[in-house]
């Protein structure tokens, strides 16, 4: 019987649930993160989003067959020409100019994650890489999907963070999300219980430094 991304989460269960359910996102969820600390993260995820698009520029490098090179090159490109500028649009919504996110300086928690999944994409093949980038791409749809179940989360106007929670639980990410998961199941079908145990500790590795992402911009870190 082959593996499947769910194995992945049950191999790591306890992490994958504080990552999910960390206070950072709980907080987020009812409205009562203090602003200071959803700025901190806004502005590290800017930088994130950069390196993002740079594992993508990996992936096309690691790809074997034109499909998972067009991924790669879609996934970089949407980064780039979309989701960069989305991103510094709603930083402007938050006080945060284009000209302050240039000149970030990378927080720890960011500089950790960041070049853990792109050393880890070096050193291994594509499906290491998208392992490791894995609890972002799947484990953010899972995070609004957690939030919408919950009776504390508050929606509309009167959560600041309502906008992030909708990016989310949009049905292009949610796709996205599904489109992942189906990717990373067809490569893990066929995988050894000695390969599934080296992709787990990836996985696991990855999902801590998610944690220790929420943990920067909770307690507003450099």
């Amino acid at each position: 019987m082959g593996y499947e991304f769910e194995d992945l989460k049950q191999s790591c269960n306890a992490e994958w649930r504080a990552y999910i359910e960390h206070d950072f996102v709980g907080q987020l969820g009812d409205g009562s993160l203090a602003a200071g600390a959803f700025r901190h993260y806004l502005k590290q995820d800017y930088l994130f989003l950069i390196h993002f698009a740079r594992a993508f520029a990996l992936a096309a490098y690691k790809s074997q067959t034109l499909a998972d090179l067009k991924q790669a090159k879609e996934g970089m490109q949407a980064i780039v020409d979309v989701e960069l500028g989305l991103h510094v649009n709603y930083c402007r919504e938050w006080g945060i100019s284009e000209q302050e996110l240039a000149t970030l300086p990378e927080a720890r928690a960011t500089l950790a994650y960041t070049r853990y999944v792109l050393d880890t994409g070096n050193r291994g093949d594509l499906l290491d890489l998208h392992v490791a980038l894995s609890p972002c791409m799947v484990g953010y749809g899972e995070i609004a999907n957690w939030l919408n179940a919950r009776s504390e989360t508050v929606r509309g106007a009167e959560n600041p963070y309502d906008a992030w929670i909708a990016m989310y639980e949009s049905e292009e990410f949610q796709n996205a999300m599904a489109a992942e998961i189906h990717w990373l199941n067809n490569r893990l079908s066929d995988v050894t219980p000695a390969r599934f145990t080296e992709l787990s500790r990836i996985f696991s590795e990855a999902t801590r430094l998610e944690i220790d992402f929420w943990d920067m911009g909770l307690e507003q870190r450099m």
